[in-house]
């Protein structure tokens, strides 16, 4: 059975729908999948074992063209995303079944039940959805001395889900005593940890590591995976904490948690303000006060940090 998948855009989303992707391998016998999707959802799925092609997929619409010919014939196609580019990618796949996901669909629940609801729905089934599922490479190992913390503070959406450097860097002060500190980011995300580390320098802290933007996909998976404790915001790493059953404070402002909160991790805390503009969805406040993340202060994430332990 060939089988073509188009995976989510976003780290985040593409962990979430892993649930909904091992429900597809358990649905057909030993299939074969073909994954296409961005450079960074590749690299969390091209180590499953049933994965036999990858393809990154770039914007333009004659490389689609040029992507479906080259693919050639599927039993069929699975994506998990609606937007226009993706409707005309399904046009052009030569497949005998051909599934469109649709945002519009499915709401009030949570975003790994919404691409499981999906899923059921194209093979007409009545599969849960499971805990999320990533494969690391089996080159890429790392393992922690020390205790570790991990600090995330940027994120790929938009400058309303983040928190201020100034309270991160709270946070790791008073947490460096029990705690070395290892700041993530990614591309794009290397000022707010640079704030970051300015301000433990000030601080005196020497016992941190600042890795924004200096990871692979798999690089951050492994040091992720061996963290005991990771204070992050709405983020695709706080997804892969959860696949890992991480320690987790995860700070909620613009978004909804009901729908993006970490699935399955009994050690997760959220903290958040509960204020009639939240959750508003926005990459920045349309408000102009950015009241969900100002009103945050670091006491509230280390009265979390102590609840956990």
């Amino acid at each position: 059975m060939k089988i073509l998948i188009e995976l989510p855009t976003w780290l985040g989303d593409t962990i979430m729908a892993t649930p909904a992707i091992e429900n597809i391998v358990n649905y057909y016998h030993e299939p074969e999948i073909t994954v296409v999707g961005s450079f960074t959802s590749i690299e969390l799925i091209n180590n499953h074992p049933k994965v036999v092609k990858v393809e990154v997929l770039n914007k333009k619409y004659t490389y689609l063209l040029k992507v479906a010919r080259d693919l050639g014939k599927f039993d069929v196609f699975f994506s998990f995303r609606g937007s226009f580019r993706s409707r005309i990618f399904k046009l052009l796949i030569s497949s005998k079944n051909k599934y469109l996901f649709e945002r519009n669909k499915y709401q009030n629940c949570h975003q790994v039940e919404k691409y499981n609801h999906y899923i059921n729905d194209c093979l007409k089934t009545d599969y849960k959805a499971g805990k999320l599922n990533i494969k690391p490479s089996l080159n890429s190992s790392f393992d922690y001395s020390n205790p570790v913390v991990g600090i995330n503070p940027g994120s790929s959406y938009g400058d309303a889900k983040r928190w201020y450097p100034k309270e991160y860097a709270e946070v790791c002060v008073k947490l460096s005593l029990q705690y070395n500190i290892v700041i993530f980011g990614g591309f794009g995300e290397e000022d707010i940890a640079v704030d970051i580390e300015k301000l433990l320098i000030e601080s005196g802290i020497q016992n941190y590591q600042n890795l924004a933007a200096k990871t692979s996909i798999n690089e951050l998976i492994s040091h992720i995976a061996n963290l005991d404790l990771f204070i992050t915001g709405d983020s695709g790493p706080m997804h892969l904490a959860a696949a890992f059953q991480i320690p987790t404070i995860a700070i909620f402002g613009s978004t909804n948690n009901k729908e993006t909160s970490q699935w399955m991790n009994e050690k997760s805390i959220i903290v958040k303000k509960d204020l009639e503009c939240q959750p508003c969805m926005k990459r920045s406040c349309p408000l102009k006060h950015h009241n969900c993340m100002k009103l945050l202060e670091a006491s509230d994430v280390l009265d979390a940090v102590k609840s956990l332990n």
